[in-house]
């Protein structure tokens, strides 16, 4: 149940809230969306909230990238041994790899811009949106969150952060795939290792492939969640101001063009 169903009086919405999460629109740096792309493919269309091609790209780049043994190869590079890189490196899928990494950020760069002129025409048209819905399995609705508390939870356990802001598709699918890189990766194995001085055991137990995915995780959960966090805040400061003007401000109240309100 929601207190405004988006219906056909307007052509664009800014927003839509249900019990899943909050999906707007605002205004993005296509060059920001594109390097998260870059970062891991997948990653910028999920900051669009086009989770569908995100999850799939997201997927996508997790079987390819461990197949062609593009992790293992950029170890031996940064290590200047240039002969083993290439000689670990699966052409059978590397091949495939390259052009969906190069399609990933090419097409979250396109699409941050037409949402951006989306956004300036639903500034425009400055309809109505639902701010509250109420389902069977749970309850979202606009308010204000502190975006540090946000990271906090991020830099715990990536998800939680998500989960704070009520993201929820988000939050399950990132915990999800930290729990598989954790375990493939052996990181926190290792991690225990280190707490007890055992250097050479701890670097020995872990999987570089599987612990190489685990920094962009942390990095794009921190920044999604302090992101959706500010633009939350900046939504719901836009309906209260919409709901007041709306409901208590006089239709006879107009403010001429170059007046000062004191």
């Amino acid at each position: 149940m929601n207190n405004y169903s988006n219906n056909n009086t307007a052509r664009r919405y800014k927003a839509h809230v249900s019990i899943l999460g909050t999906t707007q629109l605002h205004l993005r740096n296509p060059c920001i969306i594109a390097w998260w792309s870059a970062a891991f493919p997948g990653f910028g269309h999920l900051l669009l909230s086009k989770y569908i091609r995100g999850y799939g790209l997201f997927i996508w780049e997790v079987i390819v990238n461990l197949n062609a043994h593009v992790n293992q190869a950029m170890i031996y590079s940064f290590q200047g041994n240039m002969e083993a890189a290439k000689e670990v490196l699966d052409t059978r899928w590397l091949l495939m790899y390259i052009p969906v990494y190069i399609f990933a950020i090419w097409d979250s760069y396109r699409t941050t811009v037409d949402l951006n002129k989306i956004f300036l025409l639903a500034e425009q048209e400055n309809h109505r949106y639902n701010s509250f819905a109420l389902g069977t399995l749970e309850i979202n609705y606009l308010d204000k969150r502190n975006p540090l508390v946000a990271i906090m939870w991020s830099m715990f356990i990536p998800g939680l952060g998500q989960l704070y802001i009520h993201r929820i598709l988000s939050s399950f699918f990132i915990i999800f795939w930290l729990v598989i890189f954790f375990y493939y990766s052996h990181a926190l194995e290792a991690l225990s290792l280190l707490f007890l001085g055992k250097i050479d055991q701890a670097t020995s137990v872990i999987k570089p492939e599987w612990f190489l995915l685990i920094p962009s995780h942390y990095g794009f959960s921190i920044y999604d969640a302090y992101a959706n966090t500010v633009e939350n805040n900046k939504l719901f400061e836009k309906d209260l101001r919409l709901y007041i003007k709306r409901t208590y401000q006089s239709k006879d109240f107009h403010i001429l063009k170059g007046q000062k309100v004191k």
